[in-house]
């Protein structure tokens, strides 16, 4: 009988342990979002601080503050953040024609003829498209999204194809549809994760300026600068663990805790310390905003194994 009941414990405590492993992990529409192991979901908390932290946290930006780009209602008409959407395995494929098409995945690509854009439809910016194939586990990302013949077919400036079950990364030196050749959707903050409580993967960020290199998980390098100070694609930055999140209010607080733990990946250039996020109507903007009173100076940069 004694055996029977510590067999019960055991069981009942491995249940009620399960549902934390199984949260810990970042899902979209039953996918996982790259195994546990990948780079975007390794914790970095317990990493040394690299000896180039100062140099490159300066050339960022001491002073510049953080900002949420990412939140609910319209900006210029569009969506505030990088939209995306989960499509069937019965989804019709298009084909994309590509301006750089030797670094681009062929296709065909899923995209349903209402697929949000960034920006909106009518937008000029980067125009991202992002669609997940949740019947293959598969992710299909576009830059300079541009839809003809109402969806039948599109052109990109480059587009990646990625499985969401494999840590697979691009060819050394290719771009993806984002500038440091990395996945897009790993890197967004999504309301369902923050509703849930958590965060459980690293951030995506831009700088104004980067330089000509790019580290570990990146493959692809946007700039002709050659100044050592400046930040390379992919570097792995985190909030200190010295600065007290504990003011901010809980949709800030959330994000502000993922950053210590899992900290943020610079992938492309941009504004400095513009953190990436999935639009949603119920993010609220006004504690999103409180994140402008992050300086620069509360990052670090962290010495993240090279592979």
């Amino acid at each position: 009988m004694r055996a029977a009941f510590a067999s019960l414990g055991a069981a009942l405590a491995l249940a009620l342990a399960l549902p934390a492993a199984a949260a810990a992990r970042p899902w979209v529409g039953g996918c996982p979002v790259f195994p546990k192991d990948n780079a975007w979901n390794q914790r970095v908390d317990e990493l040394p601080v690299a000896s180039s932290s100062g140099a490159i946290v300066r050339a960022i930006g001491l002073d510049a503050t953080m900002h949420a780009d990412f939140g609910s209602g319209l900006w210029d008409g569009g969506p505030i953040g990088i939209p995306f959407v989960t499509v069937g395995g019965g989804q019709p494929r298009v084909h994309v024609g590509f301006d750089y098409a030797s670094e681009s995945d062929k296709g065909p690509y899923p995209i349903p003829r209402s697929v949000p854009i960034e920006g909106g439809r009518n937008a000029d910016g980067d125009r991202h498209v992002i669609v997940v194939d949740r019947s293959r586990c598969r992710l299909y990302e576009l830059f300079g999204a541009y839809p003809h013949a109402g969806g039948a077919r599109w052109s990109a400036g480059s587009g990646a194809i990625w499985s969401l079950r494999s840590n697979h990364l691009r060819p050394r030196g290719w771009t993806s549809a984002d500038a440091a050749g990395l996945p897009i959707l790993p890197g967004l903050a999504r309301y369902d994760e923050v509703k849930r409580g958590h965060i459980d993967h690293a951030l995506r960020f831009t700088a104004e300026r980067t330089r000509q290199a790019f580290v570990f998980p990146a493959r692809h390098f946007a700039s002709d600068l050659t100044d050592p100070n400046l930040p390379a694609m992919g570097q792995r930055l985190r909030l200190k663990r010295s600065f007290d999140v504990t003011h901010f209010p809980r949709q800030a607080r959330i994000v502000l805790r993922a950053l210590k733990r899992y900290g943020m990946i610079l992938a492309d250039n941009g504004s400095p310390w513009y953190v990436s996020g999935a639009p949603n109507s119920h993010w609220s903007n006004d504690q999103l905003h409180t994140l402008g009173r992050v300086p620069g100076r509360a990052f670090e940069v962290v010495r993240f194994p090279r592979h």
